[in-house]
C-alpha cells in the first residue's frame, strides 16, 4: 500500500480493499476476503449495531433538543465559524472530509457549504443523530454508523475532524489512533474539546463527559498518535469569566439549562455571538488564546 492510497477495511478480518468510487462504504458492502456483509438501515451501513442508540458516552434522546436549538445559538454558530475557518486556513485543498460524531449534522452542513468536496462523510454512533443529519444535508453526503475507536478505513480522507466528541469516550487515544489511520499522510485533523477541569459542572455530567482537558493534554495525545501540531488555541477565551461565574450559580439552574445555556434571551445571545465572532476573527488571524472554555487543535498526519 502506498502512503496516500485509500482503502476500506473489514472489521472482521482486517482485510483492506481499495476505494475506487465516491462512496467509502457502499450499502451492502461485502468483504472480498472473508465474505462478511455488514448490515444497514435505510441505506446507512452499521459497523457497530450493538451500540446504536445506547447511552454510550451520550444520550441519543438529546439529538432532538440539539437539532432545535443549535441554529442561531451563539456557541454553536461561533464554533462553526472557527472550525470552517481553520479548515480553510490550514487545509484549503482538502477534498475528502470525515467528521466523526457528526450528531445532527449542524457542523457538517457548514463544511458542505464551504467548498466543493469529492467525498464528504458523516459518522455517528447513534442513528438517532443521523436521522437529523440526513435531513440537513444533500443526498450525496455519505453517512455511516460506527464506533469512532475503530474506523474501517485507511488513508481515505485528507481532512478529518472530531468536534466535542472525544471527551465522551473513555479511551480517547483509541479514537485518535483510528483517525490517524483514516487520514492520509500529510492530511489534516481538527479536534475540539472542552477545557479546564476546574470548569467541571453539572453540564459535563448531563453531557456524559469523561473529562475536560488540561492545557497541553490534547496536543500530547495527538503527537503520541501520529500527528504534528500546526496550531492550538483556546476557544471562548473572552467568555471565560462569565463561564466561571456561571459555575458558582449552577445549582440554581436545571440540568438542561446548565448543559448548553439555551435559556438566554435573544438580546444576550446576540451580544455573546458578537463577542465570539470577534474572538474567531482574531484566532484565524493567528492569535492563540491561553485559556478558555474549549480548546481547538489542528494537526497534520505525520
Amino acid at each position: 500500500m502506498s502512503d496516500n492510497a485509500a482503502f476500506r477495511r473489514c472489521l472482521i478480518c482486517s482485510a483492506v480493499e481499495q476505494i475506487d468510487g465516491e462512496r467509502v462504504w457502499p450499502p451492502g458492502w461485502l468483504c472480498p476476503a472473508c465474505g462478511h456483509v455488514f448490515p444497514q438501515a435505510d441505506g446507512v451501513p452499521l459497523f457497530a449495531p450493538e451500540l446504536a442508540d445506547s447511552i454510550s458516552g451520550f444520550d441519543p434522546k438529546a439529538f432532538e433538543y440539539l437539532a432545535e436549538h443549535e441554529p442561531g445559538h451563539f456557541w454553536f454558530v461561533a464554533r462553526n465559524l472557527l472550525l470552517v475557518g481553520l479548515a480553510d486556513k490550514f487545509f484549503p485543498h482538502a477534498r475528502r472530509f470525515l467528521e466523526i460524531g457528526c450528531g445532527t449534522g449542524f457542523v457538517l452542513r457548514d463544511f458542505a457549504r464551504s467548498r466543493r468536496w469529492e467525498r464528504l462523510v458523516g459518522s455517528e454512533l447513534h442513528p438517532a443523530g443521523l436521522a437529523h443529519a440526513r435531513q440537513r444535508l444533500p443526498s450525496e453526503v455519505e453517512f455511516v454508523q460506527m464506533d469512532a475507536r475503530d474506523i474501517p478505513a485507511v488513508g481515505a480522507f485528507d481532512l478529518t475532524g472530531a468536534f466535542d466528541v472525544i471527551e465522551h469516550i473513555a479511551d480517547d487515544e483509541a479514537v485518535l489512533r483510528a483517525l490517524r489511520s483514516a487520514t492520509e499522510t500529510g492530511g489534516g485533523t481538527i479536534i475540539a474539546v472542552p477545557q479546564h477541569q476546574w470548569l467541571w459542572s453539572r453540564a459535563d455530567e448531563v453531557a456524559h463527559h469523561e473529562r475536560r482537558y488540561g492545557r497541553g493534554e490534547l496536543e500530547a495525545k495527538l503527537r503520541r498518535n501520529g500527528f504534528d501540531i500546526l496550531f492550538s488555541s483556546s476557544f471562548t477565551a473572552l467568555l471565560l469569566p462569565l463561564m466561571a461565574a456561571s459555575r458558582l450559580v449552577a445549582r440554581r439552574r436545571s440540568a438542561d439549562e446548565d448543559a448548553y445555556e439555551f435559556g438566554l434571551s435573544s438580546a444576550a445571545n446576540r451580544v455573546l455571538l458578537a463577542i465570539l465572532r470577534a474572538e474567531v476573527r482574531l484566532t484565524l488571524a493567528g492569535v492563540s488564546w491561553p485559556a478558555g472554555g474549549s480548546r481547538v487543535v489542528v494537526g497534520r498526519a505525520a
